[in-house]
């Protein structure tokens, strides 16, 4: 996983307290009923619930089911089961550094990091109109990612794979992550024709203040907010930490989820020290909600020019870090020579005639980190007597849900799409955007001891929901 957010990040002595000690709930605390065996007599044994309380979990689940403005903040501890290291636990980036130790080595490429169980609950809740706003100090962009509308997130120290126009505020959410930070300039320009001006990324230095408009969302949600509940922070970073605190004014409840003792502890209606995962997954199976899968699609451009080049592979005004390389070739009845493409952008020249037409086949090779190795593209040659009006702009949104319906069906990506397409007649040239499925990963969980495992992955063998456990186990009166 990429480091480079940290190593970019300006030298300060003090980040706070690292190397924190990491606490762990017990079973019987998260999950399970506490009860006694009491010997009534030499042959007879009672088993008696004390005050029959409960669980952590069960607590957590009743104050989101009746919660009416959920507000979620969350830190880097919700993407840990991500392959994204924290700052400040044993393994921490910082504690590492301090202590003179090599960081950890990347497990994949950081712009293929997949959203955890927790961020795709969070959009299970979210969808069903529960969870009303979220809050993130992460850089990893895996809200945005899982599917969290960007009008319900506030992204405090920025993403690092977003760019922003500093004059007409347009966003764009990158592939790739931004070479820089420090709202700093990048070498792109802003694609509205109006616009035309450089684009910044958006995450914050040490230096740097919070942004006011996602720091204005943050305040107002968490006033309105009766329950904040806080996963995977240290709650240690100023002024982003005081946030969930202002719900209390209104009579509000903040909840901690986290492995590491925090500032804020006694300031909290429940805390929970667990993984952020298996927590949220035991709150998940007793509102009886699904986790959604997480569906990745990517978009690119393939352009066709009729003369010399006539075949390119594009980002959309951006690299392509998913594509490893792309091999040419084509219908049978043609004797252009085939190629394999391996350097961006993937671009073939061949010499055409103008009533030529013919089957174009791009067999694209994607990169580490990608659900499928390749999937291949037929596209159609054909410049005879071409009409520049010839072109169409699909509604996105519509065309990715069939797509993520298709993946999900068969549990594997590849599919794609063409999205838009333009045509021009000077020069003779055909744009066409596609989408493609490259991830599919899915949250069929069972819970057995506290473990939150897909259930492909599950053990074989019986595995009891609390429901079936409750009627092994009934209340018995006090003698």
């Amino acid at each position: 996983m990429s480091l480079g957010y940290a190593e970019k990040l300006s030298f300060i002595e003090d980040v706070g307290q690292v190397g924190m000690t990491e606490f762990f709930d017990s079973a019987h605390v998260l999950q399970d009923k506490v009860f006694a065996w009491l010997t009534v007599s030499c042959n007879v044994v009672k088993m008696v619930f004390l005050n029959d309380p409960d669980t952590k979990i069960e607590q957590l689940a009743k104050l989101i089911e009746k919660s009416r403005h959920l507000v979620v903040f969350t830190g880097a501890g919700i993407s840990t089961s991500c392959g994204i290291p924290d700052f400040r636990g044993p393994k921490g980036i910082w504690t590492l550094q301090r202590e003179g130790k090599p960081l950890p080595e990347a497990s994949l490429p950081f712009h293929r990091a997949m959203p955890s169980m927790t961020h795709m609950a969070l959009v299970g809740l979210e969808k069903a109109g529960i969870l009303k706003f979220v809050i993130s100090q992460n850089v990893d962009g895996l809200h945005l990612r899982s599917g969290i509308p960007r009008e319900k997130l506030a992204e405090l120290h920025g993403n690092s794979f977003m760019e922003t126009c500093s004059s007409c505020g347009a966003e764009y959410l990158r592939d790739f992550e931004v070479e820089t930070i420090g709202l700093k300039e990048t070498s792109r320009r802003c694609s509205d024709e109006k616009c035309g001006a450089k684009l910044r990324d958006t995450v914050l230095d040490w230096e740097d203040a919070l942004p006011p408009k996602e720091m204005d969302l943050a305040e107002k949600h968490c006033r309105m907010g009766d329950v904040v509940l806080c996963l995977g922070t240290s709650l240690q970073i100023t002024p982003a930490c005081n946030l969930p605190l202002k719900s209390l004014r209104g009579g509000g409840k903040i909840v901690i989820v986290n492995l590491q003792k925090t500032p804020k502890d006694k300031k909290a209606s429940l805390v929970i020290h667990g993984f952020v995962d298996k927590v949220i997954a035991g709150v998940m199976e007793l509102l009886n909600m699904q986790i959604p899968p997480y569906i990745r699609i990517d978009l690119f451009q393939i352009i066709l020019t009729q003369s010399l080049s006539f075949a390119s592979v594009y980002g959309l005004g951006a690299p392509l870090p998913f594509i490893k390389s792309v091999e040419v070739s084509f219908s049978n009845n043609q004797n252009y020579k085939e190629a394999i493409l391996d350097a961006q952008p993937f671009l073939l020249k061949r010499r055409t005639v103008q009533t030529e037409t013919f089957e174009i086949f791009l067999n694209l090779k994607f990169s580490d980190g990608c659900g499928c190795l390749n999937t291949q593209i037929q596209i159609p040659f054909n410049f005879e007597d071409p009409d520049p009006t010839d072109g169409f702009k699909l509604d996105k949104n519509a065309t990715f849900e069939n797509m993520r319906e298709a993946a999900i069906q068969v549990l594997s990506c590849g599919q794609n799409a063409v999205v838009e397409r333009k045509t021009t007649s000077v020069p003779k040239s055909e744009v066409t955007v596609h989408a493609i499925v490259t991830n599919v990963k899915t949250f069929d969980y069972q819970l057995s001891n506290g473990d939150a495992k897909p259930r492909k992955e599950a053990l074989n063998g019986l595995i009891m929901t609390r429901k079936q456990r409750s009627k092994g186990r009934k209340r018995k009166s006090r003698p």
